[in-house]
């Protein structure tokens, strides 16, 4: 298994320079200084950081192929053609689904929907897909989100059939060949916007369509809670543009007008200002429960559906769904570890691969990543059916690409593809031994660099002093949060344990701590099984803002306790 991880402490950038930005920006020197540590160094690229506007988005014509894609579908709209929306089930596919098809109704054509079953048609543009889709009727366009990229044969099947084909993408291209279509809009085909994930995509397939063809129906502004949604879930990274659509994407889930999502953040009990966090961890989860286990129909109704009472009764449906969900995850996470601790050292020493018959394939991918969190190993999580079909998700560490070892094993799999940080695959039972051994291989050969060595990175040192309420609205300039611009961690030394820390719920800590006479609680989540070492500590820790009965507060969430190193 890993070793404890090595805190590594960032270096502070220099002081004069801090202090000219906070001069010029007056903004706590402690959130300009860890602005300038992201690579933000100079006036204008604080400003952007800082203050993302809507403004600063560039043109959407710059992504491949955009102007082909938005030709054909203003055609379609203009002649009122049969069009077919085809979508991944995850968050990403579904609220691009949605943004496409309220964008399509702006211009009059009310385009028919389409989401595969997981079981049955399987992830993305599949043949079986599209025969279900024309039996009930033959379009004239496919518009395939979140999907499609490597889809040659489908591609060549509907053009057989004399259907157009777009795709609206943002997987990786397969070396072989990508989709022969009207347009593939996929940022990887080109030199920038790597970043989009599909929701971010179809912003830009709709702000072109807008400057191509007006309309005054449609206020893109106001939907950016579908892109938000798209952005944060999909975990891509929150840089550039990105930034842009979440940072005022959060504004507009505030104030949605989707009567579902409304009703959605009630059973999510999600407050006001909604947070990334609220999307990753309770709306997410929530729009992705029922695509996990079959079909996301209901997620995509809920955020098409204008009827309260429907949109009420799909909330509901979709937060049971996740209860269900998580009871699945859970079963399926302690059989996996019982695995993990099976494996021998060899088998486990640079990459994890686990898998059983009877795993649900909805459920993997969240195991796979709970797993590569715990042991900080590239990890592949494996669901086998009865006929000894594997459908396997996979989750990795930074600088260790799982399309590089699923190319590496390409022999062995039926099917495989996805990011290098989050893939899927499909395998027969009889590889899987194989797999696991030269999935380990790669990885070990791979890992030159450290990158088995987990890390707890520190951004900055604070004094318990030093955390006001001045500091928190500063602190508001860094958000939003996520992969490519994480919540900043802070570490206070020669910290006192003043109580005996309080159990709740069976697992997180409440300590009340001190520093130079200055006293703050903290919550140190999963921290009871943990052995702590005798005080005095150095603690890492992130901040938070929490109101509570119109009080303010900064709130510290432990993410590591050693013991203080010596004066």
């Amino acid at each position: 298994m890993p070793a404890r991880a090595k805190w590594v402490i960032a270096d502070p950038p220099n002081e004069s320079e801090v202090a000219d930005m906070v001069a010029e920006f007056g903004v706590a020197s402690t959130i300009v200084s860890l602005a300038m540590q992201r690579g933000f160094t100079d006036r204008e690229q604080l400003a952007r950081y800082f203050y993302p506007r809507l403004k600063d988005l560039s043109d959407p014509f710059l992504l491949p192929n955009m102007l082909d894609a938005v030709t054909r579908i203003a055609d379609a709209t203009s002649l009122g053609e049969s069009v077919l929306l085809y979508g991944d089930y995850d968050v990403d596919g579904v609220s691009s689904l949605a943004l496409l098809k309220k964008l399509l109704r702006a211009y009059g054509l009310e385009a028919r929907t389409f989401l595969p079953q997981r079981t049955e048609e399987g992830y993305g543009l599949s043949l079986e897909g599209l025969e279900k889709c024309l039996q009930e009727d033959v379009p004239s366009l496919v518009i395939a989100a979140d999907c499609g990229t490597n889809s040659r044969a489908e591609a060549d099947m509907l053009r057989e059939r004399g259907i157009d084909l777009i795709i609206l993408d943002h997987h990786e291209p397969a070396t072989e060949g990508i989709a022969d279509c009207v347009a593939v809009v996929n940022p990887k085909l080109g030199d920038d916007f790597h970043y989009l994930c599909t929701g971010g995509v179809v912003f830009k397939v709709a702000h072109a369509l807008l400057k191509y063809r007006p309309n005054s129906k449609f206020d893109l502004r106001r939907h950016l809670d579908l892109v938000a949604l798209a952005t944060v879930a999909d975990i891509v990274p929150m840089v550039d543009e990105n930034r842009i659509f979440v940072r005022k994407g959060l504004t507009e889930i505030d104030r949605t007008l989707i009567p579902g999502l409304r009703e959605l953040k009630a059973v999510a009990s999600t407050g006001n200002p909604t947070r990334a966090h609220d999307i990753g961890f309770k709306l997410g989860p929530r729009l992705n429960a029922s695509g996990r286990l079959d079909t996301a129909e209901a997620s995509l109704e809920l955020l098409l559906t204008e009827d309260p009472n429907r949109a009420r009764t799909l909330a509901a449906e979709l937060d049971r769904r996740n209860k269900e969900r998580q009871t699945l995850e859970q079963r399926t996470r302690e059989e996996a570890d019982a695995q993990v601790h099976e494996l021998t050292s060899d088998e486990r020493s640079a990459g994890i691969v686990v898998g059983a018959r009877g795993w649900h394939p909805g459920v993997v991918g969240i195991v796979a990543s709970r797993v590569m969190k715990q042991y900080h190993r590239p990890t592949f999580v494996i669901g086998f059916d009865e006929n000894g079909i594997g459908k396997g998700s996979g989750r990795s560490i930074p600088g260790l690409s799982l399309i590089g070892a699923i190319n590496a094993c390409r022999d062995l799999l039926e099917a495989g593809g996805g990011h290098d940080m989050a893939a899927g695959l499909s395998i027969k039972e009889e590889n899987f031994a194989l797999f696991r051994q030269r999935f380990s291989e790669h990885m070990l050969a791979a890992a030159a660099n450290g990158e088995l060595q987990p890390q707890l990175r520190i951004d900055t040192e604070a004094k318990f002093g030093e955390l006001t309420l001045e500091l928190l609205e500063s602190y508001e300039m860094l958000r939003p949060f996520g992969n490519g611009n994480p919540q900043p961690v802070f570490i206070s030394r020669q910290i006192q344990l003043l109580a005996e820390p309080r159990v709740l719920k069976e697992k997180h800590l409440k300590l009340r701590l001190s520093q130079s006479g200055v006293v703050r609680d903290a919550m140190y989540f999963n921290g009871a099984t943990e052995e702590l070492p005798r005080p005095p500590w150095d603690i890492a820790y992130t901040i938070d803002r929490n109101e509570f009965r119109g009080s303010v507060s900064v709130t510290i969430s432990i993410q590591a306790i050693r013991k203080a190193a010596a004066k």
